[in-house]
């Protein structure tokens, strides 16, 4: 059995810019990720709404992805592969951050995993960077966000810099999915499925 753990915000979570419900358990994209993989995967939902990369919230103490990876690796561990798709949240104007910075906070959590005992016989898991979907800055949300439409469209570029100087994995979500029109930043059923089934493709490749 192999274990994916997939560390993420709302996207992750499963958030609807519809109704601000959770969509149900194979929609969101991490179930569309295990049904596509079968039998013999494991798929962790690790999805927190609000999380950032490394940086503290001051209207979410518990948002900061760093406080919990750690403690998270350890609940889930031995894991064959952790997925990273964060920054969304990092791009909030109150935080006043370049597309660096974010891409710069995602590696630093790549690097908890590679400094980590918490992949197979004590090593450290294999580790899948994605950049997240680019942001519109529409909807309720437009004034929490502006400005992040620019910074959103380096990321990619930024993240795959990151992966490529750690010898890990990576993956843009933005080739897939774009967010819904309704909020600018969440996923609608169809992004969803698209996401899922690309990540579950990098599953089979890097595991096999």
């Amino acid at each position: 059995m192999k274990t994916v753990l997939c560390f993420g915000d709302s996207n992750t979570w499963g958030y609807s810019p519809v109704d601000a419900e959770r969509f149900p358990r194979d929609v969101r994209w991490p179930g569309v990720t295990r049904n596509a993989l079968g039998d013999g995967y494991l798929v962790i939902e690790e999805g927190l709404n609000g999380r950032t990369t490394v940086w503290d919230d001051p209207l979410g103490d518990h948002w900061n992805g760093r406080e919990y990876f750690i403690p998270c690796l350890d609940t889930h561990r031995p894991v064959d592969l952790v997925t990273i798709m964060l920054g969304t949240n990092d791009l909030k104007k109150r935080f006043s951050l370049t597309a660096f910075d974010i891409a710069y906070g995602a590696g630093l959590l790549a690097d908890i995993c590679l400094e980590s005992i918490a992949g197979p016989d004590g090593g450290a898991p294999q580790v899948l960077l994605v950049s997240p979907v680019l942001i519109k800055e529409v909807g309720p949300w437009a004034e929490m966000f502006e400005g992040a439409a620019e910074k959103s469209a380096l990321m990619a570029e930024r993240y795959k810099a990151m992966a490529d100087e750690r010898g890990i994995h990576f993956f843009d979500a933005a080739t897939v999915a774009e967010p819904s029109d309704l909020d600018g930043i969440h996923l609608e059923p169809a992004g969803h499925k698209a996401l899922g089934e690309a990540i579950a493709q990098c599953v089979r490749e890097i595991l096999g």
